[in-house]
């Protein structure tokens, strides 16, 4: 369950605030105040903090700018002040969304869930998982066991489509249609050249299988059928584990 940080200080707004969000199904945290916000974050555990520019001790945005140091979580602003200079001061701090109110609790609760899903597409790149291979698909990059291993595009991409299609034999013909996208006039040998350099790259390991006079194939991991059960392994047609993952911390 998505963990949201209040922060408001009229006691009737938090109220109303906790009880919608949390209705929604969201767990909450309240804070009163800058000093109290920034004891309660620093617990730990937020997904996103909802926070109230004219708050006691500490205002809105010396709280933005103290958070912002360490974390890139997710902070939508939720003030009186309407004009131009405060949301531009806001942006400038990078929250996530200004909303002024009086505001309505249906459209605030659906730019909650609009930043989270964001959020969440950033936070969790798809992984293919091979064995002892790792792949990132947003970052082009792979890991063999715990060891980054430099590939180019076009080998990436290969590995790419002989994971995602494992059991199957795909041609070299299938491999430039997909991935050159355009009738590949040169010599479709290409394509060993770049198997050859993909095995020497992941160390010779045998996960790539010629099939002579049709193409090549990596076999399926039937450790991760096992991993499911039988009748996921009866069922399943050859596809990659792809799963997302765990949230890292700020990046510049």
């Amino acid at each position: 369950m998505e963990r949201i940080l209040i922060v408001e200080d009229d006691t009737s707004i938090q109220a109303l605030l906790q009880d919608f969000i949390g209705e929604a199904g969201y767990e909450t945290s309240v804070a009163s105040d800058g000093v109290e916000a920034l004891a309660a974050f620093d617990a730990g555990g937020f997904d996103l903090v909802l926070l109230d520019l004219m708050i006691p001790k500490i205002d809105g945005f010396g709280v933005c700018e103290v958070i912002r140091q360490k974390s890139d979580v997710p902070i939508i602003m939720l003030t009186a002040l309407d004009d131009e200079a405060h949301q531009i001061r806001g942006l400038d701090l990078l929250v996530d969304d200004y909303i002024t109110k009086p505001f309505s609790m249906p459209v605030l609760l659906r730019k909650l869930a609009a930043v989270l899903r964001r959020t969440a597409r950033c936070e969790h790149p798809r992984t293919l998982c091979y064995k002892n291979l790792t792949m990132d698909l947003d970052g082009y990059k792979l890991q063999v066991g715990a060891q980054p291993v430099e590939l180019t595009s076009r080998e990436f991409e290969i590995l790419r489509e002989l994971l995602t299609h494992q059991g199957r034999i795909l041609t070299r013909q299938n491999l430039l249609e997909t991935l050159w996208k355009y009738e590949f006039l040169g010599d479709e040998r290409i394509i060993d050249t770049h198997i050859k350099n993909l095995r020497k790259k992941l160390g010779g390991a045998g996960y790539i299988e010629t099939i002579r006079g049709v193409g090549y194939r990596i076999d399926r991991d039937h450790s991760a059928d096992g991993a499911r059960g039988d009748t996921d392994k009866r069922n399943s047609e050859g596809t990659g584990t792809v799963r997302g993952k765990q949230k890292g911390g700020r990046s510049d």
